[in-house]
């Protein structure tokens, strides 16, 4: 796959995540700088398609990723856009105002939701205890391509043996699961972005994001990486009773 294609991948994975509708050339072509004409991007999702990296939603002109096309796409991210000052501060408050532990790890659960509008797991730390914060906005959005799943979908996230497998290879670094990727069978059809949490170099526990494979991943992935230095870093600097 050259250059090209891999930018037809991205915008098609773009345009897909802001507007849950198939994407055609037309659109790659006048929404993105790529300087070749619609035929040629024609030509491209054709290779991309006989890679198994998109695909065509049934009789639409249109493509949409495969979740093989979401990892290329993941491996691929050349940049993730950092949170916004506003948004950092936003964490620092929220986080800062906890009275006690138990509500630090609710409220810091509650504000990963609220950054990336997706289900937030969050694991206790050296307990086999996890919370759930936004378990609504599995469905809000994703009505539609989650269909017939949605039920399985939220009777995993009930179990908190589930939650725990899903959390128990978080590393120091971000990982995303994609869709068959997934541990968990019921949630085959979601994807999971997790990290580790911690302070003075020694790993606490770990959190994450459970979402459709149609997320934005960058925006994902640089919050969840935020919420964990901050978690870590407040329970280095606060004792709580």
């Amino acid at each position: 796959m050259h250059e090209r294609q891999l930018e037809i991948l991205r915008a098609i994975v773009d345009e897909y995540v802001a507007t849950q509708e198939p994407v055609g050339s037309k659109v790659i072509a006048e929404r993105h700088s790529l300087g070749v004409s619609p035929a040629t991007i024609r030509n491209d999702m054709a290779v991309l398609e006989d890679a198994g990296l998109i695909t065509q939603p049934h009789t639409s002109a249109g493509r949409v990723p495969t979740d093989t096309g979401y990892r290329v796409f993941v491996d691929k991210l050349s940049e993730v856009k950092p949170l916004s000052p506003a948004e950092r501060r936003a964490i620092e408050s929220f986080l800062s105002n906890s009275a006690d532990r138990d509500e630090l790890f609710m409220r810091t659960a509650k504000v990963l939701a609220q950054l990336t509008q997706q289900v937030a797991v969050f694991q206790y730390p050296d307990e086999q205890r996890v919370i759930l914060a936004g378990t609504a906005n599995i469905a809000k959005g994703s009505a539609h391509e989650l269909a017939g799943a949605l039920f399985p979908i939220l009777e995993a996230l009930e179990e908190q043996v589930v939650l725990l497998r899903l959390l128990s290879d978080a590393a120091s670094f971000v990982q995303v699961r994609i869709g068959d990727e997934q541990l968990v069978e019921n949630l085959k059809t979601t994807s999971l972005v997790s990290v580790g949490y911690g302070f003075d170099g020694n790993s606490s526990g770990a959190l994450g994001i459970i979402g459709p494979t149609r997320m934005n991943y960058a925006n994902t992935i640089a919050a969840v990486n935020a919420v964990a230095r901050y978690i870590g870093q407040f329970l280095g600097e606060h004792t709580y009773g």
